[in-house]
């Protein structure tokens, strides 16, 4: 492994100068526990692996493989998750911390199934180089296979099928943990019992968004559709009779919930005054540009329930198959649980007078705390 830098040691701490203590955290947040930036010129890999807190355990968090516009760009992202990963894992009450790599798609790529293996294998040997303080599994843009690939470099890893055994993509689990948090949003901010003729726009039809598809549709839900990828938009409209709009007006579509399965930051301040939904709901982490933003959809009665708090049922899956202690039934219900997260925080909001997302974090924040 060429160019491995780990930037939260190799900096002094003391460093003041704004264009070095960004690459530590986010701003007004304490700096992340490492940055570990990767260079592998014999795959093409360049990768950053971010540890946000370890406080609860090792930080778990998956690996993101996508096209970004600039280095700078990645790194934001890296950090934004890593954060989102340590306030989810402890909303689930799950022995981990919060990590997340993300893997910049090189110039040209083909996706050759040789250039992948290569790429991913360096990516592993990245991870085992942290000791154990990151595991790593799938995230936008990675797979199973993927998965396997790393697993050959460092056993610090998760969401991988296991004969006989519980493991494998986590995909479904985080739509079940989206679908059960929309059923519990309706119920109390739409006071509606049932998904029966609710209106719920999906952006994004993923292996999350068409899993969520699934759920609501056999809830009896209204489902209205975009993603970049015709095929896939075509499928929900064969198997779901969905409606299909342009992805540039998704977020603005009139529905009951709006249900961000992309990527993050579409929540903002020119999007926000555009949503036509009552409710947002979605598997996309960070879906806030920014924590203002949360209290601008609740200036304008749009409840929001935090990705992390509802989109924990993958993490879920993929820790409880990495301890050994996965069992379908047993996760289901675990990811269920969701539900009543939702439901405690929207009773601890109304007690605080405290909009949900920033009761959110206070919840999480303590949690943090007390580990």
């Amino acid at each position: 492994m060429n160019a491995i830098i780990d930037l939260a040691r190799a900096i002094p701490a003391a460093a003041t100068a704004p264009a070095l203590t960004s690459l530590f955290g986010l701003p007004d947040e304490p700096p992340h526990e490492r940055v570990l930036l990767v260079a592998d010129p014999a795959s093409g890999l360049k990768a950053i692996l971010a540890v946000h807190s370890t406080a609860r355990g090792p930080a778990f968090g998956g690996c993101r493989f996508w096209n970004y516009a600039d280095e700078a760009s990645a790194l934001t992202d890296a950090l934004r998750l890593a954060q989102g990963m340590s306030l989810k894992n402890a909303m689930a009450d799950l022995p981990f911390g919060g990590g997340k790599a993300v893997i910049l798609k090189p110039a040209g790529w083909r996706n050759d199934a040789a250039e992948r293996e290569a790429l991913f294998a360096a990516f592993g040997r990245a991870v085992q180089s942290l000791g154990g303080a990151y595991i790593t599994a799938e995230d936008v843009g990675t797979t199973t296979a993927d998965m396997r690939q790393v697993q050959q470099h460092t056993g610090f890893v998760s969401g991988i099928p296991r004969d006989g055994a519980f493991g494998g993509d986590p995909s479904p689990k985080t739509a079940w943990g989206v679908f059960v948090a929309i059923e519990a949003g309706v119920m109390r901010h739409l006071q509606r019992n049932s998904l029966d003729g609710v209106r719920v726009a999906i952006q994004g039809l993923g292996a999350v968004g068409m899993h969520l598809a699934q759920f609501l549709h056999d809830a009896g839900a209204t489902l209205v559709v975009a993603d970049v990828n015709p095929v896939r938009v075509d499928e929900a409209r064969a198997r779901f009779g969905a409606e299909v709009l342009p992805v540039e007006q998704i977020l603005s579509a009139e529905v009951d919930v709006l249900a961000p399965c992309a990527l993050g930051a579409v929540l903002n301040s020119a999007s926000i005054p555009t949503l036509r939904s009552r409710i947002v709901a979605g598997a996309a982490n960070n879906q806030l540009a920014t924590p203002a933003d949360g209290d601008a959809l609740h200036a304008r009665g749009i409840l929001y329930l935090p990705d992390y708090l509802v989109n924990a049922g993958g993490i879920v899956s993929v820790a409880r198959e990495y301890r050994g202690e996965g069992e379908e039934k047993a996760v289901m219900t675990e990811v269920s649980r969701i539900r009543e997260r939702v439901l405690e925080l929207l009773d601890r909001a109304t007690a605080s007078g405290q909009t949900p997302a920033r009761a959110s974090d206070a919840w999480a924040r303590s949690k943090l705390r007390a580990a």
